[in-house]
């Protein structure tokens, strides 16, 4: 059973991560519809406010508390966030909170000794909300890709990159039921399990780009479409090694070094575009969230 100490860390830490992720979603959902289907806008536009909530009171929680490696990952904000939110913001018209993320970008991490019962009942009812706002998110995805999958709707979002929200958003909402749970985690096993979500995640994202890229960026296609089959690789190992039909060996020592590369070509590609050196249909914001997932997989690893 966890803690209190760790239980507070813990939550703080998953949702300055995640919380911001779910934002971003619904953000990417948000300027992908048509205009026939502007009450989905509406709605994606409500839970984009839901989970800027959400994050604003993880971070009013979180100085001096949470863990420290997660503040300086580069998994919660990273050098490009800001800018590529005010981009984001000016080729949409949509009203990005820059201050919050200016608010996490000044956080400390820091040990705590002594657990409030207070702050310990903050967090429980913060992880309440959460909870209700994931799970309805979930739902709301889903009818957006059955939609899209059964030609009612149509959206600028491939439906491979609904499906990848959902299971993320999935994955959240699993963690924090555990969490207020106050589950111990098998690290072993989950450490395998981790780099399966994960490395299917980054192939995705390599795809992704792959796919959004002017069709005159051939040299960026080419490196996209190489990370891509190289994470489908770590992605089967992985899933080999779950199932134990093969020994894990020096995988995630290879995933580690992988990601690496990844992140870096995510941060010279999200340079790129901010400083519109790069042909795509990529909004910059998206550069800076992959960005972020791939630093959060490296802490992860390590």
């Amino acid at each position: 059973m966890l803690s209190g100490i760790e239980f507070i860390k813990q939550s703080l830490g998953l949702h300055l991560f995640f919380g911001r992720i779910m934002k971003e979603h619904s953000f990417f959902l948000e300027v992908a519809f048509s205009p026939r289907d502007a009450s989905f806008t509406r709605q994606a536009d409500a839970f984009r406010r839901e989970f800027d909530a959400l994050l604003g009171e993880a971070v009013s929680l979180s100085n001096g508390v949470v863990n420290p490696e997660i503040i300086q990952s580069g998994e919660v904000v990273t050098p490009y966030t800001i800018n590529a939110e005010v981009a984001s913001s000016y080729f949409t018209g949509i009203q990005i909170p820059t201050n919050l993320t200016q608010a996490e970008a000044e956080l400390s991490g820091g040990g705590i000794i002594n657990v409030s019962p207070m702050l310990e009942q903050r967090i429980s009812v913060l992880n309440e909300r959460a909870i209700n706002a994931t799970a309805a998110l979930i739902q709301f995805k889903t009818n957006i890709l059955s939609n899209v999958l059964s030609c009612r709707m149509f959206t600028f979002n491939y439906p491979l990159l609904i499906i990848h929200i959902i299971r993320e958003a999935e994955l959240y909402l699993q963690q924090l039921r555990r969490m207020q749970n106050r589950e111990e985690i098998n690290l072993e096993r989950r450490a395998i399990e981790t780099e399966f979500f994960w490395s299917r995640q980054m192939a995705e994202h390599a795809k992704f780009i792959r796919g959004l890229l002017d069709p005159t960026e051939e040299d960026l296609f080419n490196i996209a479409n190489n990370f891509g089959n190289e994470f489908d690789q770590l992605t089967q190992e992985a899933e080999a090694a779950l199932n134990g039909t093969v020994p894990p060996a020096n995988l995630t020592d290879r995933t580690l070094r992988a990601t690496e590369n990844l992140r870096n070509f995510k941060a010279q590609g999200t340079q790129g575009i901010l400083d519109c050196n790069i042909r795509s249909v990529i909004i910059p914001l998206l550069g800076d969230h992959v960005l972020r997932e791939a630093n959060h997989y490296i802490r992860l690893l390590k």
